[in-house]
């Protein structure tokens, strides 16, 4: 079966799935994203995902391509005919097409909505649980915005280029002061020498990740102790267990950092308890 996707109200061949030249996307990276795990046939976490691009539209003033309730139907109806049952989507809003100038295009310009989906494979998520993976450090240089959802990430695809180069598969951004912030594309916890679960405040800086802020609410279940606060590299590599969470990964443990072995090296058993607490506990919606 041909992957479908969904293109400004039309569902289309992946292979024939295209935007205009001046979609403000291409021309300025001027849009929002997100991306929603789908397992055993459930949209996870739809609703925070929905109000946290519902922030990212508000911060750079971008109007709904639609109403949230038919917004909710095309991503439903885009995974059914994409067969998804455990997988992803992935959804696109951009400030729609006009002639290329800087400045906002004329009141009224209808924004651009394009939505894919694909089934993963859970053998690949997996191995990296059971093996854990790999992370390099780099000093941050992104735009001041962070905490907007935004498509314009190439620093975020430079790091991650880096980290490959470097045998890993992350790479964790820190601050002027030497203090942790967060990967290319996940929010970075560490589980400190009294069994505390810390990550770095999600106010400044940092994307208030959906998986984030659902992982608290599996803490709280488990009875976990959690702070937000900020840590340094140095106590980073010094902690019981180091692990990434993001949407389409959950929980992976990070077992070296910069070369340097986490703990004893291995996986932690925190991060496999929250991993496997998890899906009990986020939001699911049936497609």
């Amino acid at each position: 079966m041909p992957r479908i996707a969904y293109v400004n109200g039309r569902y289309v061949k992946h292979s024939d799935a295209s935007v205009h030249i001046e979609d403000r996307g291409y021309q300025f990276a001027d849009g929002v994203y997100e991306v929603c795990e789908v397992r055993h046939g459930y949209i996870v976490d739809l609703t925070r995902h929905l109000n946290r691009l519902d922030r990212s539209l508000g911060e750079l003033r971008i109007d709904w391509p639609m109403g949230r309730a038919a917004l909710t139907q095309v991503i439903r109806e885009t995974l059914r005919r994409n067969h998804v049952r455990n997988g992803l989507f992935y959804m696109q809003v951009t400030r729609g097409v006009a002639r290329r100038d800087h400045v906002f295009p004329a009141e009224g310009t209808p924004p651009s909505l394009v939505i894919t989906a694909k089934s993963t494979d859970a053998r690949v998520i997996a191995a990296k649980n059971a093996n854990g993976i790999r992370a390099i450090t780099l000093i941050d240089n992104r735009w001041d915005r962070v905490d907007i959802k935004s498509i314009g990430l190439l620093p975020n695809a430079m790091a991650r280029q880096q980290a490959k180069e470097a045998g890993a598969q992350e790479a964790i951004y820190v601050d002027g002061d030497g203090m942790v912030k967060e990967g290319a594309a996940t929010n970075v916890w560490i589980v400190d020498p009294d069994g505390t679960l810390v990550t770095r405040p999600a106010e400044h800086g940092i994307l208030r990740g959906i998986t984030r802020t659902t992982l608290m609410d599996v803490g709280a279940k488990l009875g976990l102790t959690i702070a937000e606060r900020n840590f340094s590299v140095s106590e980073m590599l010094a902690a019981r267990e180091v692990f990434l969470t993001a949407a389409t990964s959950i929980c992976f443990p990070v077992v070296s950092v910069d070369g340097q072995a986490i703990a004893n090296g291995h996986p932690g058993s925190v991060s496999q308890k929250v991993r496997e607490a998890f899906f009990d506990v986020a939001e699911k919606i049936a497609i």
